[in-house]
Protein backbone atom coordinates (compact mmCIF):
# COMPACT_ATOMS: atom_id res chain seq x y z
CA UNK A 1 0.00 0.00 0.00
CA UNK A 2 1.45 3.61 -1.09
CA UNK A 3 1.81 5.85 2.09
CA UNK A 4 0.64 9.52 1.71
CA UNK A 5 4.26 10.43 1.82
CA UNK A 6 4.75 8.03 -1.18
CA UNK A 7 1.61 9.71 -3.11
CA UNK A 8 3.12 13.18 -2.48
CA UNK A 9 6.66 12.50 -3.61
CA UNK A 10 4.97 10.53 -6.82
CA UNK A 11 2.81 14.08 -7.59
CA UNK A 12 5.89 15.53 -7.34
CA UNK A 13 7.97 13.54 -9.88
CA UNK A 14 5.07 13.88 -12.18
CA UNK A 15 4.90 17.52 -11.43
CA UNK A 16 8.57 18.13 -12.49
CA UNK A 17 8.55 15.61 -15.15
CA UNK A 18 5.59 18.09 -16.72
CA UNK A 19 7.43 21.05 -16.64
CA UNK A 20 10.75 19.77 -17.80
CA UNK A 21 8.17 18.62 -20.62
CA UNK A 22 6.62 22.13 -20.72
CA UNK A 23 10.36 23.75 -20.89
CA UNK A 24 11.58 21.29 -23.79
CA UNK A 25 8.46 21.93 -26.22
CA UNK A 26 9.30 25.68 -25.40
CA UNK A 27 12.67 25.25 -26.60
CA UNK A 28 11.96 23.38 -29.21
CA UNK A 29 9.79 26.16 -30.44
CA UNK A 30 12.00 29.36 -30.19
CA UNK A 31 15.04 27.21 -31.93
CA UNK A 32 12.28 27.54 -34.93
CA UNK A 33 13.42 31.14 -35.19
CA UNK A 34 13.87 33.41 -38.48
CA UNK A 35 16.64 35.99 -39.60
CA UNK A 36 14.79 36.38 -42.22
CA UNK A 37 10.82 34.56 -43.01
CA UNK A 38 10.32 31.75 -45.10
CA UNK A 39 11.48 31.33 -48.77
CA UNK A 40 9.32 32.57 -51.17
CA UNK A 41 9.67 34.25 -54.59
CA UNK A 42 6.35 36.40 -55.97
CA UNK A 43 6.45 37.04 -59.81
CA UNK A 44 4.26 40.07 -59.80
CA UNK A 45 2.31 40.63 -62.78
CA UNK A 46 3.08 43.30 -65.50
CA UNK A 47 6.92 43.35 -65.20
CA UNK A 48 6.61 43.93 -61.68
CA UNK A 49 9.67 42.98 -59.31
CA UNK A 50 10.26 39.64 -57.92
CA UNK A 51 11.29 39.73 -53.85
CA UNK A 52 11.95 37.10 -51.56
CA UNK A 53 11.98 36.61 -47.89
CA UNK A 54 13.67 33.85 -46.32
CA UNK A 55 12.63 31.85 -43.14
CA UNK A 56 15.29 30.53 -40.80
CA UNK A 57 14.54 27.87 -38.18
CA UNK A 58 16.77 26.43 -35.78
CA UNK A 59 15.84 22.57 -35.87
CA UNK A 60 18.78 20.67 -35.92
CA UNK A 61 16.52 18.38 -38.45
CA UNK A 62 16.80 20.67 -41.27
CA UNK A 63 18.41 19.53 -44.29
CA UNK A 64 21.63 21.18 -45.11
CA UNK A 65 20.56 23.66 -47.46
CA UNK A 66 17.40 24.88 -45.67
CA UNK A 67 17.01 28.10 -44.16
CA UNK A 68 18.53 27.18 -40.72
CA UNK A 69 18.55 29.68 -38.07
CA UNK A 70 17.58 30.85 -34.73
CA UNK A 71 17.87 34.12 -32.78
CA UNK A 72 17.48 32.91 -29.19
CA UNK A 73 18.13 29.86 -27.12
CA UNK A 74 21.61 30.03 -25.27
CA UNK A 75 25.10 28.02 -25.70
CA UNK A 76 24.56 25.70 -22.90
CA UNK A 77 21.38 25.21 -20.71
CA UNK A 78 19.01 26.25 -23.30
CA UNK A 79 17.09 27.89 -21.26
CA UNK A 80 13.49 29.39 -23.08
CA UNK A 81 14.46 33.28 -24.45
CA UNK A 82 12.50 34.82 -21.70
CA UNK A 83 14.30 33.09 -19.30
CA UNK A 84 16.94 35.56 -18.11
CA UNK A 85 16.17 39.25 -18.31
CA UNK A 86 18.00 41.37 -20.93
CA UNK A 87 20.82 43.25 -19.78
CA UNK A 88 20.54 46.50 -17.81
CA UNK A 89 20.99 49.54 -19.90
CA UNK A 90 24.27 50.72 -19.36
CA UNK A 91 25.17 52.57 -23.14
CA UNK A 92 24.77 55.87 -23.67
CA UNK A 93 22.02 56.64 -25.99
CA UNK A 94 22.57 60.01 -27.80
CA UNK A 95 26.13 57.96 -28.57
CA UNK A 96 27.54 56.24 -31.98
CA UNK A 97 29.15 52.97 -31.16
CA UNK A 98 31.59 50.75 -33.62
CA UNK A 99 31.28 47.02 -32.85
CA UNK A 100 34.29 45.33 -34.67
CA UNK A 101 34.82 42.21 -35.81
CA UNK A 102 38.00 40.10 -36.62
CA UNK A 103 37.70 37.56 -38.81
CA UNK A 104 39.78 34.97 -40.47
CA UNK A 105 38.76 36.68 -43.87
CA UNK A 106 39.16 40.34 -42.88
CA UNK A 107 37.93 43.06 -40.14
CA UNK A 108 34.89 44.04 -40.34
CA UNK A 109 33.74 47.78 -38.94
CA UNK A 110 30.25 47.90 -37.82
CA UNK A 111 28.58 51.24 -37.09
CA UNK A 112 25.75 51.14 -34.35
CA UNK A 113 23.63 53.90 -33.76
CA UNK A 114 22.49 53.78 -30.26
CA UNK A 115 20.23 56.40 -30.44
CA UNK A 116 17.62 54.16 -32.72
CA UNK A 117 18.67 51.06 -31.58
CA UNK A 118 19.31 51.09 -28.21
CA UNK A 119 18.44 47.82 -26.32
CA UNK A 120 19.99 46.40 -29.67
CA UNK A 121 23.11 48.16 -29.29
CA UNK A 122 23.47 47.67 -25.21
CA UNK A 123 22.86 43.98 -26.00
CA UNK A 124 25.64 43.50 -28.18
CA UNK A 125 28.26 45.90 -25.99
CA UNK A 126 26.93 43.65 -23.26
CA UNK A 127 27.87 40.33 -25.08
CA UNK A 128 30.93 41.51 -26.70
CA UNK A 129 32.46 42.67 -23.08
CA UNK A 130 31.70 38.93 -21.88
CA UNK A 131 33.60 37.43 -25.41
CA UNK A 132 30.72 36.23 -26.12
CA UNK A 133 31.07 36.16 -29.92
CA UNK A 134 35.11 35.61 -29.92
CA UNK A 135 35.57 32.04 -31.96
CA UNK A 136 32.20 31.50 -33.65
CA UNK A 137 31.12 30.94 -37.00
CA UNK A 138 29.11 33.10 -39.22
CA UNK A 139 27.23 29.81 -40.09
CA UNK A 140 25.09 31.14 -43.44
CA UNK A 141 25.16 32.19 -46.17
CA UNK A 142 22.25 33.14 -48.33
CA UNK A 143 22.83 34.09 -52.34
CA UNK A 144 19.26 33.16 -53.76
CA UNK A 145 16.18 35.59 -53.25
CA UNK A 146 18.25 37.36 -50.49
CA UNK A 147 22.33 38.09 -49.89
CA UNK A 148 23.08 37.89 -46.15
CA UNK A 149 25.64 36.44 -43.77
CA UNK A 150 24.15 35.47 -40.98
CA UNK A 151 26.51 35.55 -37.47
CA UNK A 152 26.58 35.48 -34.00
CA UNK A 153 25.07 31.65 -33.09
CA UNK A 154 27.84 30.07 -30.39
CA UNK A 155 26.96 27.35 -31.89
CA UNK A 156 27.75 27.66 -35.15
CA UNK A 157 24.25 25.70 -36.39
CA UNK A 158 21.95 28.30 -36.10
CA UNK A 159 20.17 27.18 -32.37
CA UNK A 160 22.12 29.00 -30.13
CA UNK A 161 21.66 32.87 -28.52
CA UNK A 162 22.06 34.41 -25.43
CA UNK A 163 19.01 33.15 -23.09
CA UNK A 164 17.49 36.43 -23.12
CA UNK A 165 15.13 38.38 -25.79
CA UNK A 166 15.26 42.22 -27.24
CA UNK A 167 12.70 43.87 -28.40
CA UNK A 168 12.50 45.07 -31.97
CA UNK A 169 13.86 48.13 -33.06
CA UNK A 170 13.82 50.76 -35.93
CA UNK A 171 11.79 48.85 -37.62
CA UNK A 172 10.76 52.14 -39.57
CA UNK A 173 14.25 52.69 -40.22
CA UNK A 174 14.08 51.89 -43.86
CA UNK A 175 11.13 53.28 -45.06
CA UNK A 176 7.53 52.17 -45.68
CA UNK A 177 6.63 49.02 -47.15
CA UNK A 178 5.42 49.05 -50.54
CA UNK A 179 2.96 46.97 -51.82
CA UNK A 180 4.86 44.03 -51.85
CA UNK A 181 4.79 44.34 -48.06
CA UNK A 182 8.71 44.25 -47.93
CA UNK A 183 11.11 47.40 -48.25
CA UNK A 184 14.65 47.43 -49.50
CA UNK A 185 17.55 46.02 -46.56
CA UNK A 186 20.82 48.55 -48.82
CA UNK A 187 24.18 46.09 -49.02
CA UNK A 188 26.10 47.31 -45.69
CA UNK A 189 23.17 46.93 -43.42
CA UNK A 190 23.09 45.13 -40.11
CA UNK A 191 20.26 43.81 -38.80
CA UNK A 192 18.95 41.48 -35.95
CA UNK A 193 17.66 37.43 -36.79
CA UNK A 194 14.22 37.04 -34.98
CA UNK A 195 11.68 34.55 -34.39
CA UNK A 196 8.83 36.74 -34.62
CA UNK A 197 8.31 39.84 -32.82
CA UNK A 198 10.35 41.28 -29.85
CA UNK A 199 12.49 37.53 -29.93
CA UNK A 200 16.00 39.25 -31.00
CA UNK A 201 18.87 37.54 -29.13
CA UNK A 202 22.08 37.54 -30.50
CA UNK A 203 22.45 36.38 -34.33
CA UNK A 204 22.20 38.99 -36.91
CA UNK A 205 22.85 39.50 -40.89
CA UNK A 206 25.11 41.58 -42.64
CA UNK A 207 23.60 42.09 -45.97
CA UNK A 208 26.05 42.14 -49.25
CA UNK A 209 23.76 43.10 -51.57
CA UNK A 210 20.16 44.93 -51.42
CA UNK A 211 17.51 42.72 -50.59
CA UNK A 212 13.94 42.76 -50.52
CA UNK A 213 12.67 41.46 -46.98
CA UNK A 214 9.73 42.66 -44.57
CA UNK A 215 10.20 45.53 -42.22
CA UNK A 216 10.63 42.57 -39.57
CA UNK A 217 14.58 43.08 -39.19
CA UNK A 218 15.71 45.29 -36.13
CA UNK A 219 18.66 47.21 -38.83
CA UNK A 220 20.85 48.43 -35.71
CA UNK A 221 23.79 49.70 -37.82
CA UNK A 222 25.86 49.80 -41.00
CA UNK A 223 29.18 47.60 -42.06
CA UNK A 224 32.23 49.62 -43.69
CA UNK A 225 33.46 48.89 -46.98
CA UNK A 226 36.71 46.90 -46.13
CA UNK A 227 33.94 44.59 -44.31
CA UNK A 228 31.19 44.27 -47.55
CA UNK A 229 34.22 43.43 -50.16
CA UNK A 230 35.36 40.28 -47.35
CA UNK A 231 31.74 39.38 -46.99
CA UNK A 232 31.39 39.71 -50.67
CA UNK A 233 34.34 37.39 -51.35
CA UNK A 234 32.62 34.93 -48.99
CA UNK A 235 29.22 34.74 -51.60
CA UNK A 236 31.47 34.38 -54.42
CA UNK A 237 32.72 31.42 -53.31
CA UNK A 238 29.33 30.65 -52.53
CA UNK A 239 27.32 27.78 -50.65
CA UNK A 240 28.43 24.22 -49.55
CA UNK A 241 27.21 21.93 -51.52
CA UNK A 242 26.12 24.30 -54.54
CA UNK A 243 23.03 26.06 -53.23
CA UNK A 244 21.85 28.90 -52.73
CA UNK A 245 21.15 28.72 -49.10
CA UNK A 246 23.35 27.00 -46.55
CA UNK A 247 26.68 26.96 -44.70
CA UNK A 248 29.18 29.66 -47.05
CA UNK A 249 31.75 27.21 -48.64
CA UNK A 250 34.63 29.75 -47.94
CA UNK A 251 34.30 29.00 -43.70
CA UNK A 252 34.42 32.32 -41.64
CA UNK A 253 34.95 33.00 -38.15
CA UNK A 254 35.07 35.76 -35.83
CA UNK A 255 38.07 35.72 -34.28
CA UNK A 256 37.53 38.71 -32.05
CA UNK A 257 34.38 41.37 -30.95
CA UNK A 258 34.61 44.33 -29.11
CA UNK A 259 32.35 47.20 -28.80
CA UNK A 260 33.72 50.96 -28.02
CA UNK A 261 31.87 53.97 -27.98
CA UNK A 262 32.74 56.65 -30.46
Amino acid sequence: MVSSDQRRRQLAREKYARQQQRRADARRKARRNTVIASSLAVVLAAGLAVWASVALTGDKSDTKNDAAASASGTPSAEPTPSAQPEPAMSIDRKATYTMALGTNVGDIRITMDAGKAPHTVNSFKHLADKKYFDGTKCHRLTTSGIFVLQCGDPKGDGTGGPGYSIPDENLNGLGKAGQDGTVTYPKGTVAMANAGPNTGGSQFFLVYKDTKLPPNYTPFGTFDADGLKAVEDVAKAGVQGGGGDGAPQKAVTIEKATVTKK
